[in-house]
């Protein structure tokens, strides 16, 4: 498991706007893929393997991820 993202390149989505409330995405080694709050960049993260990612994302796309269908 990766153990330290102090050398990751982080980004966020073209989306975003300036307002400050956005995640931050990083490709990691080993097919990872980090995400993090961007008012707190050393604060916790989340790590995702690629099919973790994958069903994550495929998730927020469908709307199964948004609240309202839990």
């Amino acid at each position: 498991m990766i153990t330290t993202l102090s050398a990751a390149s982080w980004f966020k989505s073209t989306y975003s706007n300036d307002g400050g409330e956005c995640v931050e995405v990083a490709h990691l080694p080993k097919a990872h893929v980090g995400i993090r709050d961007s008012k707190n960049p050393s604060g916790p993260a989340l790590v995702f393997d690629a099919d973790e990612w994958d069903a994550f994302t495929a998730g927020v796309t469908s709307g199964k991820l948004n609240g309202h269908n839990a």
